[in-house]
């Protein structure tokens, strides 16, 4: 059962129900959060009490132009066509987050404030989303020391009992989850696109069902792939964990550059960089502007991974130029 506040965010701000060629379009973040403030301030103190309203008592009560309040009526009397959705993803087993729910994840709230997404979109455990854990990134094309430090590190989770947050694509994502659910531990992909198809693949649902995995998304459950999509969902990784560690970078370019500086940038969580001599450029670089070195081969076993991180964690001293003092 969904409450009138959770229903009336869905209505706004989802595009669930939304048919491909109309040109009504959900809110975006930004439209939503300046809304969300001036409901608050209003009578109606939550979305959902703008459910029923007419639009000339919206326009009013929110002081909004004649088209902004025509716009939010429209949106909200889609509610049987996005009940009808939403049924329809249940019997997939994926269900809806909103800000206005008391599941949502806190750490979106706490690091990403109005930044964090509306709604989120999930299948599994949502109990997982937050929980003590590592994000894990990197490119999708590795060399064997990239797949060892990956599947090291979904194993010292599983071990350890601490979640792999991961994007859930080819990989350094899936390398890593694999390795955390055959360790018997749990995982959370947050995902750019697909998540409906993503549910399908047999090891998955299994995780799933298991209530050992979470796939999560700020996308429509049936969004295909796009490079704005992989770049925005970064962040999400990131602010779920306790500490992050890149595993492979591409130089100056590609999703897990920008995210691992945005990463450093915020200081959101202590961001670590696989170091070894035959390591990629982007690797170098993140470590230069204070990425923390996580060494290979690992020093200690899975169990003390934990411990090594917490010990590790202090300010980085960037490494030195490579190219010399003269």
């Amino acid at each position: 059962m969904l409450s009138r506040d959770t229903l009336a965010t869905l209505l706004l701000c989802s595009h669930l129900g939304l048919a491909q060629d109309s040109d009504l379009t959900p809110l975006t973040l930004r439209e939503w959060n300046p809304l969300r403030r001036k409901i608050q301030e209003s009578i109606y103190i939550h979305p959902g009490g703008l459910l029923g309203q007419p639009a000339e008592e919206i326009k009013r009560q929110l002081d909004l132009a004649e088209a902004e309040a025509r716009r939010l009526v429209e949106l909200l009397k889609r509610h049987d066509v996005l009940v009808s959705e939403l049924g329809r993803l249940a019997a997939q087993g994926i269900r809806a987050l909103t800000r206005a729910d008391s599941d949502y994840p806190q750490r979106y709230q706490q690091r990403l404030k109005e930044s964090a997404p509306v709604v989120l979109f999930y299948a599994g455990e949502p109990a997982l989303l937050g929980q003590p854990g590592i994000a894990v990134v990197g490119s999708r094309h590795l060399d064997q020391v990239g797949q060892e430090c990956a599947a090291f590190i979904g194993n010292a989770c599983g071990i350890s009992g601490l979640v792999l947050y991961s994007g859930g694509a080819k990989g350094v994502d899936t390398l890593s989850m694999y390795a955390a659910l055959e360790a018997r531990g749990s995982a959370v992909g947050i995902l750019a696109d697909s998540l409906e198809r993503s549910t399908r693949i047999s090891g998955i649902r299994s995780a799933l069902a298991r209530g050992d995995l979470c796939l999560a998304t700020p996308y429509s459950p049936n969004a295909g792939f796009s490079v704005g999509a992989a770049m925005g969902r970064n962040r999400l990784i990131y602010c779920l964990a306790d500490y992050s560690i890149v595993v492979a970078s591409d130089a100056e370019k590609g999703g897990t550059w920008a995210g691992a500086k945005e990463a450093l940038k915020a200081g959101w969580i202590p961001v670590f960089v696989l170091d070894h001599p035959a390591m990629p450029e982007g690797n170098r670089l993140l470590l230069q502007k204070g990425g923390l070195p996580f060494p290979h081969p690992f020093p200690a076993a899975f169990s003390q991974l934990p411990e090594w991180l917490l010990e590790n964690s202090g300010p980085a001293k960037p490494k030195a130029n490579q190219l010399g003092l003269f």
